[in-house]
């Protein structure tokens, strides 16, 4: 079944070509964008099968055989992370697709929206599944050069302003990599990842580390770790709701997922193992505080995830089973929950005309619907047992305690304390915004109310929508925020099988050797 290793990059990739042919035919856009997303699901959910059964499955890209060639390899984790993204771009997809036709597609043009979302889509999966270092670059680039243009969908000041620091930040972490990539390249002549696995083993232990730093670092600032995430709260929020939402589900992962390939397959026990407990610590502490002094729920959010990044790197500083497994099942939790909230505060910017928390109030009364939407992913980021937060987080707290070392035990004070001030955080944006008697600034229940623009601009005119109203949500938006909602519950109904899969995934990565065999059979040149 190697022949579907690359069908989720193709996919996305075709599908975007023929949406920009289709750019007079919105209709036609819009159906394409579904069939490309529907079928990349279920390929990565094929792929998620045979890899667990059959090991990783391998393609040499234009039959050039590795190393010469590129390779494709769907491993465990690589086709754990597709099934969880090509879902939550699907249901992202939806509701962009309900908020264009309710807004009449100012804020997101399906001529230039529907084909640059296939290219990041294509661009992410081409991440996941790359089999060596430049091409994971030619991932990254992909993905990035796409949401330069998703996030400045609309020419306002605020996006152009923001776009460019995030620009500017995208490109500084691709010229490290980059740096990285061909310092990796002088040192031992191949950028095939199962190759590399041996020939860094034999460098000297000081070069090894120059290598590991400068690839932690350029996947460090893609994922926002702390001190390298001030881009981070003042880029994701201007965007669209939509965009958003892509953004802070799968952009920053791609990130850990970097980290957590090469620092497992590339640097076992490295040196570097007591670093990221201390930057975990750190994202995780830092991260918080900076949310519980928000009063924007969009800000506060981005800092929500900047902190539970930390999580996820306290589980790959542990180079435990059981600490690998559990930041992996983290990841696959905060795609999902993380995505989710975006969507529900595009949602509250829709009925309340703002995400200010001093200028809401009142939204449980007047839209129950929205706050249950709300209201469940919130428990779940914040571990309120028995979501799958909770157990994720249950997970990383018992490899801690497992480890014994005093910086594991620091994490876990870390974890907990984190975990009860995302807790704080988001009670506070229920009180504010749904609890409270509504604010005399909101619109009422029979106004038309459409997504605020982040730079305060004056909306131009148009009919009422009963779709767009106060009243009634557009449908599309809710449904695709309620799958979303339904699919982080179903983590938690599944997480005795998911967590058998993370660890799984998290043991062939410490092995090492099923991803070596799967490339190279006969043994690495």
């Amino acid at each position: 079944m190697t022949w579907l290793v690359p069908l989720p990059v193709v996919m996305p990739l075709l599908g975007a070509a023929l949406t920009l042919l289709l750019v007079a035919r919105p209709r036609a856009q819009r159906w394409v964008s579904l069939t490309v997303l529907t079928a990349t699901v279920a390929v990565a959910a094929m792929l998620l099968l045979f890899s667990s059964v059959d090991g990783p499955l391998v393609v040499e890209v234009g039959g050039w055989v590795a190393p010469l060639g590129i390779v494709l390899v769907a491993d465990q984790l690589a086709a754990l992370m597709l099934v969880v993204s090509a879902a939550v771009t699907l249901c992202v997809l939806v509701y962009s697709i309900g908020q264009g036709t309710a807004d009449g597609n100012e804020e997101t043009p399906l001529s230039v929206y529907h084909p640059t979302y296939l290219v990041l889509t294509a661009g992410v999966c081409n991440a996941f599944l790359s089999g060596d270092l430049f091409n994971l670059y030619v991932g990254f680039e992909i993905l990035l050069v796409a949401s330069y243009v998703l996030l400045t969908l609309g020419s306002t000041e605020t996006r152009i302003r923001a776009g460019t620091t995030y620009v500017v930040v995208s490109l500084l972490s691709s010229l490290i990599f980059l740096v990285a990539i061909g310092l990796v390249y002088a040192a031992t002549g191949t950028l095939n990842l199962a190759q590399l696995v041996d020939r860094l083993d034999a460098l000297p232990d000081d070069l090894r580390l120059v290598l590991q730093g400068m690839l932690l670092l350029a996947f460090g600032i893609k994922a926002a770790v702390f001190p390298l995430s001030a881009w981070l709260p003042d880029s994701y929020p201007t965007a669209p709701a939509p965009v958003t939402a892509v953004f802070a589900g799968l952009l920053t992962k791609v990130g850990v997922y970097a980290i957590i390939r090469t620092e497992t397959l590339l640097f076992p026990g490295g040196r570097t193992a007591d670093l990221l407990l201390v930057v975990a610590a750190l994202t995780m502490v830092v991260g918080i505080l900076g949310a519980v002094a928000q009063s924007d729920v969009k800000r506060l959010l981005s800092f929500t995830l900047i902190s539970h990044i930390g999580y996820m790197l306290f589980g790959v500083g542990l180079s435990t089973s059981l600490g690998l497994s559990a930041a992996i099942f983290y990841v696959v939790h905060h795609i999902t929950i993380q995505t989710t909230l975006f969507l529900a505060a595009g949602l509250v910017e829709r009925r309340g005309g703002s995400t200010a928390l001093d200028r809401l109030g009142g939204l449980a009364r007047l839209s129950p619907l929205l706050a249950v939407l709300f209201f469940l992913p919130a428990l779940n980021l914040a571990g309120i047992p028995p979501f799958s937060g909770f157990l994720g987080k249950l997970g990383l707290v018992q490899a801690g305690v497992d480890d014994g070392g005093p910086l594991a035990w620091t994490l876990v004070a870390g974890g907990l304390l984190t975990s009860l001030l995302t807790l704080y955080a988001i009670a506070r944006v229920w009180n504010l915004a749904f609890w409270r008697a509504p604010h005399p600034d909101m619109p009422d229940a029979g106004d038309t109310v459409r997504a605020a623009r982040t730079d305060g601009a004056e909306q131009p005119h148009r009919e009422p929508d009963p779709e767009a109203s106060g009243a009634v949500l557009p449908r599309l938006m809710i449904g695709s925020t309620a799958a979303l909602v339904v699919l982080g519950l179903a983590l938690t109904v599944v997480a005795g099988p998911l967590f058998d899969i993370s660890t799984d995934a998290a043991d062939d990565l410490l092995r090492r050797t099923p991803y070596v065999e799967a490339v190279f059979p006969d043994g690495a040149p």
